[in-house]
């Protein structure tokens, strides 16, 4: 596993003892730097002090609402945010997404989980260029790509039936079918999707990745309940599983 560069600096936000000292020991075992803060005013003084690149944030702090602090940040610093919660309500997820959390985790939670979305944020606001170097597999300049489901014109930005017939896609269902199409047989992380397509407004759950194939499976597959096209590698991500070829 790739380790984080040593000036990556995490801040643990959790009025309980025992859960900044979980993953404070966690996150160091990882090669982070780990910073602690027990409440919005040690918060406040830890991000004066020194420079996070990512902060974990308690929503429900002794006395303090952790939304607000959420806000505050948000609005005077470009620093990612994951939320931890005790609740599991899509409101709250909602509410903690709406001002400005790159994700939510709720409690009680796995240390590797937690690990795992810290990465995977800290790649998303680094860019491109971190993203995990691949070639696509068609490399020719080409306006069109054929498979056994149908062609993706990518001149006119459509998706066509073997027949010829349109079908009615979303911006973000069209880019995801050229991810796949430009990449046949190679295993892809919902990370990677959502790194690849940094133009689409992902919501920070790697489920509405999952939500978004399983929309495009219902327009190319004969049986989306049993994908023949798109397959899931469990545990990893997913696989165009077609032979592809430009048209």
């Amino acid at each position: 596993m790739t380790q984080p560069s040593a000036k990556t600096r995490l801040l643990v936000v959790d009025d309980d003892e025992q859960v900044r000292t979980l993953l404070r020991h966690r996150f160091e075992q990882e090669g982070f730097i780990v910073g602690e803060a027990a409440g919005g005013a040690d918060l406040k003084a830890a991000l004066l002090s020194e420079a996070y690149d990512l902060i974990t944030l308690d929503l429900n702090l002794d006395g303090e609402d952790g939304l607000a602090l959420a806000r505050e940040i948000r609005a005077e610093r470009n620093i990612p945010i994951i939320m931890i919660s005790g609740k599991n309500e899509e409101v709250d997820r909602v509410v903690g997404l709406e001002v400005g959390a790159d994700d939510y985790i709720t409690k009680p939670f796995s240390p590797r989980e937690v690990v795992a979305r810290v990465r995977a944020v800290l790649r998303r606001y680094a860019g491109p260029a971190s993203a995990p170097a691949a070639a696509p597999v068609n490399t020719t300049p080409t306006t069109k790509l054929v498979f056994e489901g149908g062609l993706l014109d990518l001149g006119k930005r459509e998706l066509r039936s073997p027949a010829g017939a349109p079908i009615g896609v979303t911006t973000a269902e069209f880019n995801l079918m050229e991810l796949f199409l430009r990449h046949p047989q190679r295993v892809l992380s919902r990370d990677e999707i959502m790194t690849a397509l940094k133009g689409i407004d992902w919501t920070p759950f790697d489920r509405s990745v999952d939500t978004a194939i399983g929309r495009l499976r219902k327009k190319i597959e004969p049986d989306p309940a049993a994908p023949t096209y798109i397959k899931t590698v469990r545990g990893v991500g997913y696989v165009f599983s077609g032979e592809v070829r430009p048209g």
